[in-house]
């Protein structure tokens, strides 16, 4: 039976894993066949030790990858960037990723600094795509706004931007589940596909205590937030197409907990005792709120190393 407090943090870096309200700079680049959106107030994580903890330790690769290729470039993330999002999306049945920072940074002195090193522009779309280190590329989108990924992924963003492609606005659902939950310091979207894959990995042993395949098919999508204001609190919710599978669902999570209670570690049994599991409605809801001194005693735990890996 897999750690279901391990799977609620492997939650919060799904498909990639790092609050402002997603501008219509940001919008415009996202195609509409996305995956997951992860956004991630910068400013608000300075503010708070327990975030900028949990940081550190799970920082994702590709979060890793970008703060090294932004120094290369003259860019310090954690004194420049307000706020970094990342979409995966799929194209040709493929699933790219392309990352957005936001900040108080200048494309003018940035790609001085660029020229000043004979570095020389792809042109795509009438507009200069530029190495940044790290197999990535990089487009300023204004002054103080920079898209980032692999080439593959950077074109697929300027499609949609440049009108060749449809963007997220002309997907509804997306759009509808951004809209409840933007205000976090870290949050999240998820579409089916994804939602269905995340709560087979986060039910482990416990999916096969019910007929899964035939319950994934009503699951129609996920969104969280993650606060630092006051302790750590975590919400996620499951949007299904109906309340007895809510409630299916809910039960059958509620089983899986209890069962890892039995042979959990005292550190785990603290994470397990702080999580809630309901459904409301049509709805799955994960619920997940803890102190600063206890959460970052849980980021030293076997459980947190697990996840960082």
């Amino acid at each position: 039976m897999k750690n279901c407090a391990v799977c609620l943090c492997v939650l919060l870096f799904a498909a990639g894993a790092f609050a402002l309200p997603l501008g219509g700079t940001s919008r415009t680049v996202i195609p509409s066949d996305v995956q997951q959106i992860i956004s991630v107030d910068y400013r608000a994580l300075k503010n708070s030790d327990t975030a900028m903890a949990m940081k550190q330790q799970l920082l994702p690769p590709a979060l890793k990858q970008f703060e090294e290729a932004l120094k290369g470039v003259g860019i310090d993330a954690e004194k420049d960037v307000d706020q970094l999002t990342f979409a995966s999306y799929r194209i040709n049945k493929q699933v790219r990723i392309v990352g957005i920072a936001q900040g108080d940074f200048s494309a003018a002195k940035v790609l001085k600094r660029i020229k000043l090193n004979k570095i020389k522009p792809l042109k795509y779309h009438e507009t200069d795509v530029y190495p940044m280190g790290s197999g990535m590329q990089m487009v300023f989108l204004d002054d103080g706004s920079l898209l980032f990924g692999d080439i593959g992924a950077v074109k697929g963003a300027l499609d949609a931007r440049d009108g060749y492609t449809s963007t997220v606005d002309a997907n509804s659902q997306m759009v509808d589940m951004i809209g409840s939950v933007d205000s976090g310091t870290v949050w999240s979207v998820l579409d089916q596909e994804g939602t269905q894959n995340m709560l087979r990995s986060a039910l482990g042993d416990a999916s096969k205590l019910a007929d899964y395949d035939t319950l994934k098919k009503r699951l129609l999508g996920s969104r969280y937030t993650m606060n630092f204001g006051n302790g750590v609190k975590f919400d996620l919710d499951v949007a299904t197409s109906d309340s007895v599978t809510a409630a299916t669902l809910s039960s059958l999570v509620k089983a899986g907990m209890l069962y890892r209670k039995v042979t959990a570690s005292p550190i785990e049994k603290v994470a397990l005792d702080n999580v809630t599991v309901d459904s409301d409605s049509s709805d799955l809801e994960f619920h997940f709120k803890t102190d600063d001194k206890q959460f970052q005693s849980l980021l030293h735990s076997d459980l947190f190393a697990a996840v960082s890996k």
